[in-house]
């Protein structure tokens, strides 16, 4: 019997999966697995919320596979190691892959493909599985030399020319070959994990989808900012952990056709163009893209207050605690929270990429550097010295308070006049409130950041 294996990596999921459909077409059984690899924990990105994640994302995958008559393998070492075995028990004549952008992704696959050369394996890697458009496929004019956008209107341009390919239907029959595996590790032994912690898992990601393009795209162009409201879609840890595909999901926000849906889509879209960045810049998950000479502050005092949602700013502290109970945070909180750190306090992003990552639940490499480097005016954004204030961001985009007061309840109590600039309280109106002052003056602040780019 023909043997092909599945390394499931980011593409945690059954429907639109063309590596699983491409091993399914191979061979008469497959082994669908997944490796615990030493190497990703040895990077410190296993952390407690995605781990929870990842557990309910295992669970889901297996039970998915057991309704078509398999099973989901699961083995914990190196990834090189772990699948070289399976080969030699098994026979399998191909590993299958999604291909992967970041530089751990590139060394893993570089390590695959050495393991497996002696055993007659072949490693197949798949484009388009973890984004919607290839990394690398669309290039700008310009000569050899031009290996990637830099700006993202014109990569916007031809990504939506492009279009994206047709869905693929999970499989309704998927034979296993026998081999080993591990017992799955229930989210429940898992320590540390924030309490609001969202379920993981291809079932809970689609009917997320399915209740999104039924009941929240289309007034999402109006009210993607309004942070108390909340109408984004979090399907953003679907996404990151592939339990749900990017082309799929555009397919279902263009069956929609309303401008709500053509803006969630343009953000699709930035997630493609932080990859193709990252896959030709790979060291800009820690450099700087464009170097600006900064010398960063460092206080700890500023940046722990900064962790921990006491800055004296509301709409700062509100986004922080909220990552801190969520592993997730509004995109527009994440906005001001990064230009507050890394031009307010003018801080080094990587400080506030590593803070990120330790407690998102969609924390990606692409996505979360590059973001952290266009607040910071390091990456790709063309106007690198904007600042963000928190209290006009509040003003515009909590207006009433209601995102403030739901996760800064030391302000429940407090006039909207006053919800974003607490310190203007004075006499008894200020008594028994227990918040801190500003722990910088935002002018100051600014100015600072300023002539520290001027130099």
């Amino acid at each position: 019997m023909t043997v092909s294996v599945v390394l499931f990596t980011s593409d945690l999921r059954l429907h639109d999966n063309p590596v699983l459909r491409a091993a399914l077409h191979d061979a008469e059984s497959v082994v669908p697995l997944f490796v615990h690899d030493d190497g990703v924990r040895g990077t410190g990105f296993a952390v407690p919320n995605r781990r929870a994640f990842l557990a309910d994302c295992l669970a889901d995958l297996d039970a998915g596979l057991r309704k078509r008559g398999g099973r989901l393998v699961v083995r914990s070492g190196d990834v090189a190691d772990q699948v070289r075995e399976v080969v030699a028990a098994t026979g399998a004549a191909r590993v299958h892959v999604a291909g992967g952008v970041s530089r751990y992704a590139l060394r893993r696959e570089e390590r695959l493909r050495g393991a497996l050369a002696a055993t007659g394996c072949e490693l197949v890697t798949h484009d388009a599985v973890i984004t919607a458009v290839t990394p690398g496929e669309l290039l700008p004019s310009g000569g050899s030399r031009v290996d990637h956008y830099a700006v993202f209107t014109p990569y916007f341009r031809r990504w939506t020319a492009a279009g994206v390919r047709d869905f693929l239907a999970a499989p309704r029959k998927v034979p296993v070959a026998e081999v080993a595996s591990e017992p799955l590790l229930p989210r429940t032994e898992i320590s540390g994990v924030s309490p609001g912690v969202d379920a993981g898992g291809e079932s809970a990601g689609r009917e997320r989808l399915r209740a999104w393009l039924a009941g929240g795209v289309d007034g999402y162009e109006d009210g993607h900012d309004d942070l108390a409201a909340d109408v984004t879609s979090r399907l953003s840890p679907h996404l990151h952990f592939g339990t749900l595909s990017a082309a799929e999901i555009i397919h279902g926000a263009n069956r929609e056709g309303s401008s709500g849906a053509r803006a969630f889509i343009r953000q699709l879209a930035w997630r493609d163009f932080h990859h193709q960045v990252l896959a030709a810049r790979p060291e800009t998950a820690d450099q700087d893209y464009r170097p600006r000479g900064d010398r960063w502050r460092t206080d700890g005092e500023e940046v722990a207050a900064w962790r921990e949602g006491r800055t004296g700013y509301p709409f700062v502290d509100a986004a922080m605690r909220q990552l801190r109970h969520e592993g997730w945070m509004h995109n527009r909180g994440r906005m001001v929270v990064a230009s507050f750190l890394t031009k307010t306090l003018y801080t080094d992003w990587r400080v506030g990429a590593r803070h990120f990552l330790s407690l998102l639940v969609d924390g990606d490499i692409a996505n979360n550097q590059l973001n952290w480097q266009w607040a910071a005016g390091t990456g790709t954004d063309t106007r690198p010295n904007r600042v963000l204030n928190p209290v006009v961001q509040g003003k515009r985009f909590d207006p009433g308070g209601r995102y403030v007061r739901r996760w800064v309840p030391e302000l429940a109590g407090v006039e909207d006049r006053y919800i974003h600039e607490p310190w203007r309280l004075q006499g008894p109106d200020r008594g028994g409130i227990d918040y801190p002052d500003p722990i910088v003056d935002l002018a100051e602040g600014r100015a600072r950041f300023e002539r520290a780019r001027g130099a």
